[in-house]
């Protein structure tokens, strides 16, 4: 009871209020009519909240979201269903449902008359303009008497997961002799003395057993060759994703930073769908996400790869420091924002001779919207790879994907093209 009289409406308290004004009146005026008219306006909201007390309405609902994952940029929906159980009538139903920001404006309904047994469908939509998890709700309910003289609040459904992948762009084509050596995983395969089984060898790197070391290698190449004995030999290609905030302008859905991650994610899907296995990898080496080809449910396979997109967050690490090939052999597409030179001829130097080895540079401070000459520091990265015997593009804000993957599958070693606004 206690509880329903906090929920008096100003009309509620208007009426108490006036009742006991004329109920004073009454009895200075000694005037029995006023008194009874005085009980019966201070009486009205006072049995409103006791019947509303004793009641119990029971109001219910359901959120679904169409879909739960949707790209950035694009428009989905969320789907209420509003219920209430008992027959007592049920007064106005003041809907709000909690949208964060990024998703649109907060969207409020009005429900005139609640009908009972029956599920009233109320839809809004939202685009999401930046990629991530984000939190729907909660949904909360301000509910009237028929009178209008009280109101309670209530929340009727928590939070749901709405999960905003990164844009995707289909692209045509694929780079010249891709694919090739499908059978093995591409590290060095070495043909040893007659009767002797192949030996995959690697680089060696810090930590390695001294007891797998490949000594016939190690004379041939004129550096230590470890022996990798138990990974499976498998063909694909890597895609190297350059995530430091300190290599990356722009903010919002217009940053460099979600450029690459939307070129990331395109040519993932893409290449996958032409029956590579891909491997995502950040610029330090670790592994995002491991796609096979045909393999397996097409769309379970691709949210995989979406998925860890849409929750990466910018690195703190403020130059690219591999320490090894990234791509382990196999292809690499790379995908770099502003690198120093030598992070450059780092990672140059640790790709296997006759790798193929694509990269598309970003333009990064043109995406802070100034516009100007590209910078010189963009021009040398792209000279010290195409010196290396990479094929490069340089993209900026006015390249589109699918022109720059053109671009790159036409590129071939040693030869790079430049694109983006004419300069």
């Amino acid at each position: 009871m206690l509880r329903s009289l906090s929920g008096l409406t100003t009309r509620g308290r208007c009426l108490l209020a006036a009742g006991a004004a004329a109920a004073v009146c009454a009895v200075v005026l000694n005037e029995r009519d006023l008194l009874r008219v005085a009980v019966f306006v201070v009486g009205l909201p006072l049995l409103v909240a006791a019947f509303l007390a004793a009641a119990r309405v029971r109001i219910g609902a359901s959120r679904k979201l169409l879909p739960d994952r949707i790209a950035a940029g694009t428009t989905g929906e969320v789907e209420l269903a509003l219920w209430r159980n008992g027959k007592l009538p049920a007064g106005e139903v003041l809907l709000e449902d909690g949208v964060p920001y990024a998703l649109g404006s907060r969207p409020r309904f009005v429900v005139e008359r609640l009908p009972a047994g029956r599920a009233v469908a109320l839809r809004y939509p939202i685009q999401p303009m930046l990629r991530g998890i984000q939190q729907v709700g909660p949904l909360r309910a301000t509910l009237t008497d028929p009178f209008g003289l009280c109101e309670f609040d209530r929340e009727l459904i928590g939070h749901s997961r709405l999960v905003v992948v990164p844009r995707v762009v289909e692209l045509w084509g694929l780079p010249g002799g891709a694919g090739l050596g499908a059978g093995d995983d591409g590290s060095v395969r070495l043909h040893t003395g007659q009767g002797e089984t192949d030996v995959i060898v690697r680089q060696y790197r810090q930590g390695d057993d001294l007891r797998k070391v490949h000594w016939r290698s190690t004379a041939r190449r004129d550096e230590i060759m470890v022996r990798v004995e138990e990974r499976p030999w498998r063909g694909g290609t890597t895609v190297l994703l350059d995530h430091r905030a300190a290599a990356h302008h722009g903010s919002g859905a217009a940053a460099s930073l979600e450029w690459a991650i939307s070129f990331a994610a395109s040519v993932c899907l893409h290449m996958r769908r032409a029956g590579h296995r891909i491997r995502l990898v950040t610029e330090h080496g670790k592994v995002l996400a491991d796609a096979p080809g045909h393999e397996g449910d097409s769309s379970t396979i691709d949210n995989v790869v979406l998925d860890a997109l849409a929750v990466l967050q910018p690195a703190h690490q403020r130059d690219l420091t591999t320490g090894h090939d990234p791509a382990e052999g196999q292809e690499l597409i790379a995908i770099l924002g502003t690198v120093s030179n030598e992070a450059v001829s780092e990672l140059a130097r640790f790709r296997p001779r006759g790798s193929r080895s694509l990269a598309v540079l970003l333009d990064t401070p043109a995406f802070t919207g100034t516009g100007g000459e590209r910078t010189s520091a963009t021009e040398e990265s792209a000279a010290l790879l195409r010196a290396a015997g990479w094929g490069v593009v340089i993209a900026d804000p006015t390249s589109t994907m699918p022109q720059v993957w053109a671009e790159l599958c036409r590129t071939t070693a040693g030869r790079g093209v430049l694109l983006g606004g004419g300069r």
